[in-house]
């Protein structure tokens, strides 16, 4: 008898763990944003499943990777447009940064990224427009909103619901997020977004930095006014970007101070950088045999990301002369025209295991983007690269990897065959690159924490607490005229120059006092003549 009841103890234990795991699970409601920014979402999402969360994804009836998925409830709403338009506003965006990569807040207004990204701002007002799906929300009585600050949306359905909400996101449009958090940025050491500046800079650097800064305040605004306006008239008041950021409990970061230059935060802002970075699986057959083949040279590999499916005929040959000229065999993911100059050391693939590859002993670089995904790909499995940047943060990223001796940068619309053959030899033949790379992979893995368990510790602590108030500091309730002690400098600066003044008149009285008939000089009468 004994015997049996230790025995079903241990079982016991675990039930009422279980038990007391799911009674304490909430409610999330999760406003993702589509295409890769959904990929290490997804890895937060399905691990607060796991644990006993109910999780809710409200989505466009219309996306590339969204929903995909038996493990969550899916609540869709309609678009006004289809998968094939979705496809060619990305492609059309795609082929114009073959021809310019110019980078500024004032091109960012103007280029075709502000196009590309006007149905994520308009598509809002569709999920609004649905009256089931709104009251279905209202009456769901969620603990939290999980959202991608990228695409407003998620933004604007916290507020409308008063949620509170955890961001997930890589960076902010502009100056939004130090602005959001009240987080000081000094544009003497803390280089903007697209400025492609390092945090030590020259006097004309910062000079360039500061003008970059100026940029921001003055045409960012433009950049989100359709979002504005479409948040405006569903929250029926007048909306800034400040309204929607600045209600944000938690932050979650997708960088680290391995990767991104040291600079201010705040204690609402967690960085989980590398958080898509997991364990190496073992490759598939069609793989293992590629890299088998490749022998003492190992291989390259090169993904420009999973948006980008093709490029310019004349540029993809440039590519394949250069891959030609290095002993190694190169895994290409490529799915355009293939190259009728491509060597016989060059597989093209529809698709890789990036990660997986990269982990593996025969890796001897990295030809990428220099998207955040792939950069931390690279530094966690310790692969040189080589970076050829295409928009967005990726001149940025590059900039920081390049600072640190862990690769070289290319200009893709300038580079020659030539260029890119001597960055490859370079990166892969000159150790220094390879140290520098394992340098930061060893940095990056010593913490104590993994970036995935941190995130969620995090959302459910927003769900737990219905928020995270007594991180919010109070500068959010200065205004900002006291938030720069403009009222305490001027009543100081008036309080010395009132006691210099009273100390002046005090002194001039005083020696008017003292000295004053002392210094005249009577005048003798003149005595009349007679």
């Amino acid at each position: 008898m004994a015997a049996t009841i230790l025995t079903g103890f241990p079982l016991l234990c675990v039930c009422l763990l279980l038990t007391s795991g799911f009674a304490e699970a909430g409610k999330l409601l999760v406003v993702p944003m589509d295409g890769s920014h959904w990929f290490t979402m997804r890895l937060v999402v399905e691990q607060l499943i796991q644990r006993g969360h109910e999780l809710v994804l409200i989505i466009p009836e219309v996306s590339w990777q969204l929903g995909k998925s038996s493990n969550f409830t899916v609540k869709t709403y309609s678009t006004t447009y289809n998968l094939e338009e979705l496809n060619q506003m990305f492609k059309n965006f795609s082929y114009s940064q073959w021809k310019t990569q110019q980078q500024s807040s004032l091109f960012l207004v103007l280029s075709p990224l502000k196009d590309s990204l006007e149905h994520l701002f308009l598509h809002c007002k569709n999920l609004f427009s649905d009256p089931k799906l709104v009251e279905y929300i209202k009456e769901s009585s969620f603990d939290a909103v999980f959202l991608d600050p990228f695409d407003v949306c998620g933004l604007i359905v916290a507020k409308y619901f008063s949620l509170p909400s955890v961001g997930f996101t890589r960076r902010l449009y502009c100056h939004y997020l130090e602005e959001a958090t009240q987080c000081p940025s000094s544009p003497s050491y803390v280089p903007r977004p697209f400025s492609i500046l390092s945090d030590v800079m020259s006097f004309r650097e910062r000079v360039r930095n500061h003008i970059f800064h100026l940029e921001e305040h003055l045409f960012c605004h433009y950049f989100l006014k359709t979002a504005l306006e479409v948040a405006s008239e569903i929250l029926q008041k007048a909306v800034t970007p400040y309204d929607l950021y600045s209600h944000m409990s938690i932050w979650l970061l997708r960088t680290d101070f391995v990767f991104d230059y040291p600079k201010p935060v705040m204690p609402n802002m967690v960085f989980i950088g590398g958080i898509n970075c997991q364990e190496g699986k073992p490759l598939p057959k069609e793989f293992e045999a590629y890299v088998n083949a490749s022998g003492e040279h190992g291989i390259v590999v090169f993904s420009l990301g999973s948006m980008v499916s093709d490029i310019p005929e004349k540029k993809a040959m440039e590519i394949a002369d250069a891959l030609g000229k290095i002993p190694q065999t190169v895994l290409w993911r490529y799915t355009g025209t293939p190259p009728p100059n491509l060597s016989k050391n060059t597989i093209l693939v529809k698709w890789l295991p990036q990660n997986d590859l990269l982990g593996h002993p025969k890796a001897r670089a990295f030809i990428t983007h220099s998207g955040s995904h792939g950069i931390y790909e690279g530094i966690c499995n310790g692969v040189p690269m080589v970076m050829l940047p295409l928009f967005g943060d990726q001149m940025d990223n590059a900039k920081r990897m390049e600072t640190r001796g862990a690769g070289v940068t290319l200009n893709v619309l300038e580079m020659t065959s030539a260029d890119l053959a001597n960055a490859l030899k370079a990166v892969i033949n000159d150790k220094s690159y390879k140290e520098n790379i394992m340098h930061l992979s060893r940095l990056h893995k010593d913490r104590p924490i993994e970036p995935l368990d941190l995130a969620v510790f995090w959302v459910e602590f927003v769900m737990r607490h219905k928020g995270a108030p007594h991180l919010r500091p109070a500068a959010h309730d200065l205004t900002w005229y006291q938030y720069h002690s403009l009222d305490v400098i001027g009543f100081l600066l008036a309080v010395v120059l009132g006691v210099v003044f009273i100390t002046y008149k005090c002194c001039a009285f005083g020696c008017r006092k003292c000295f004053g008939k002392k210094g005249r000089v009577k005048k003798p009468h003149k005595s009349k003549a007679h």
